[in-house]
């Protein structure tokens, strides 16, 4: 039995926000991490993606790699969670309450352009963990002898550390930075307006919760997917890629693909971001519930 005299705990300290916000967005990665590598290795066919379904990719890696081949480089997915959203989480309750001090509660436009700043700022700090990612992700679709092998992701960061330099952690950190707030800020602004809108029809359910992340997944996806596609490709190019860049990456998918090979893995990137801010949102929920429970007994 708690103390009822003593007044109940309803606020999370800021250390623990971001701690269970990173909680939260590595549970929700385990769930979706399929996708994730799907979408990886779709956008790294080239002409060749037109051949391809989600469902076709899927059964090839399952075929040549097992069940297990779907979770393919989970260490650097989780430990992208552990910096990316973090520092995401951390800088824009920094800035909101930097510019709360100045100028009072930000406004909805405000956030939107906070939450880009933010987004930016985590992609900088996650950026080595996203190229592990890609490259652990991709691995598998190269022939045995070409295939990087790392075991996890710190192993990953150390070899390439010691083969190709540490500017290589920062392989297309541009086109990271800028997928994030481009994310961000799509993800903000379509979540408010469907929340907005199926509110007073749907009222302040779970259902509302999912259909609106569904919504926001959706014109996420379809906003980001082109700089998350260049910033693939440089980030898997071997020993030297990091001369191509951004515009040459971009040339070469127009030349080759077509300006529709900017979507390529469309779907895998939408049922992973749906359905990441979703779960993301239950666990971090049922985090802050335990969290209160504990503090309050």
């Amino acid at each position: 039995m708690g103390d009822k005299s003593k007044p109940k705990i309803t606020k999370i300290p800021p250390l623990y926000q971001f701690l269970f916000g990173g909680s939260a967005g590595m549970m929700a990665t385990c769930i979706v991490q399929p996708m994730d590598l799907l979408k990886t290795r779709m956008q790294l066919l080239g002409p060749g993606a037109k051949d391809y379904t989600m469902v076709k990719m899927a059964k090839e890696v399952v075929a040549k790699e097992g069940v297990a081949g779907l979770y393919n480089g989970i260490s650097a997915a989780l430990f992208r969670q552990a910096t990316y959203t973090t520092g995401r989480l951390g800088s824009f309750n920094a800035i909101t309450d930097m510019y709360t001090k100045s100028h009072g509660t930000p406004n909805f436009g405000m956030k939107m352009l906070i939450g880009m700043i933010a987004g930016g700022i985590g992609a900088l700090v996650g950026n080595p963990a996203e190229v592990a990612l890609v490259r652990m992700t991709a691995d598998g679709r190269l022939p045995p002898e070409k295939r990087r092998n790392y075991a996890h992701v710190f192993n990953a960061l150390g070899r390439m550390i010691g083969e190709e330099g540490a500017g290589t952690l920062l392989r297309g950190v541009s086109a990271t930075v800028s997928r994030a707030a481009v994310v961000n800020g799509a993800q903000l602004g379509s979540y408010a307006q469907a929340r907005e809108m199926l509110l007073p029809t749907m009222g302040d359910t779970m259902l509302l919760h999912f259909t609106a992340s569904m919504i926001a997944g959706l014109i996420t996806s379809a906003s980001s997917l082109p700089l998350d596609k260049v910033k693939t490709k440089v980030q898997n190019a071997a020993k030297g890629g990091e001369q191509i860049g951004m515009v040459g990456v971009i040339m070469e998918v127009l030349k080759k693909e077509g300006i529709l090979g900017f979507w390529s893995g469309f779907l895998p990137t939408y049922l992973k971001i749906g359905p990441h801010t979703v779960f993301t949102f239950i666990f971090l929920e049922q985090i802050n519930a335990a969290y209160f429970r504990a503090v309050n007994a």
